[in-house]
């Protein structure tokens, strides 16, 4: 069924990838800096930007549950949760007004473990700077509360016909797989910008234009 059609098209998508890699290679140097010294290690020694999300979780927690658990969890989650009869039907959040109570009174709770989770190891953190320890606090926790926010913002009407706003209309008809996939990918994104842009010496909070 994905022959020729489907299959014709990720040819072609990915030749059209391949000529802008191609061409970004020969317009632009690589942004690489000199040969390591293992005598000179960079204060913070970052790793790549798509792992950057992994090591600010290692900020947080010991090894073991940023390296192995959670990562481990989150795999675990996408292998198994397709295999559940969950919403198979892709139907709004809010198609059953049974949910409602039950989904709206999620949010807050969500909020506050999430908040808990990351406390627990700042509260151990007593040589960090206070700032420093309100921000590693708060900013994991922004992710959670804007999709909440959204979520809520969606609730007030029970069907996607019932707001004149497109916007509170697409969300109020979404299932409850996207928001659990959009909360995910907000969160590792916050992780990974914090990680490559906010982070400096001794992985403490900076500014990104003030790196030293």
């Amino acid at each position: 069924m994905t022959y020729p059609a489907a299959l014709a098209r990720f040819i072609i998508a990915l030749e059209i990838a391949f000529l802008v890699l191609v061409w970004v290679s020969l317009v632009a140097n690589a942004p690489l800096e000199g040969i390591a010294d293992p005598m000179h290690t960079p204060n913070p020694a970052k790793a790549p930007w798509y792992f950057l999300g992994l090591q600010e979780l290692l900020h947080y927690f010991p090894p073991v549950v940023a390296g192995v658990l959670i990562p481990g969890l989150v795999i675990a989650a996408l292998i198994v949760i397709p295999y559940f009869n969950i919403n198979i039907e892709g139907r709004s959040i809010w198609a059953e007004k049974t949910h409602r109570p039950w989904v709206i009174a999620s949010v807050p709770i969500f909020t506050v473990l999430i908040f808990l989770l990351f406390a627990v190891p700042q509260l151990r953190h007593g040589a960090v700077p206070w700032v420093d320890r309100l921000l590693d606090l708060t900013m994991p926790v922004i992710p959670t509360l804007l999709v909440g926010s959204a979520l809520l913002w969606s609730s007030r009407f029970t069907s996607a016909s019932a707001s004149n706003r497109p916007l509170q209309r697409w969300l109020a008809d979404r299932p409850l797989s996207f928001w659990i996939m959009t909360w995910f990918m907000v969160e590792l994104i916050m992780l990974t910008a914090i990680g490559t842009f906010f982070r400096g010496p001794g992985w403490s909070w900076v500014v990104p234009w003030r790196t030293e």
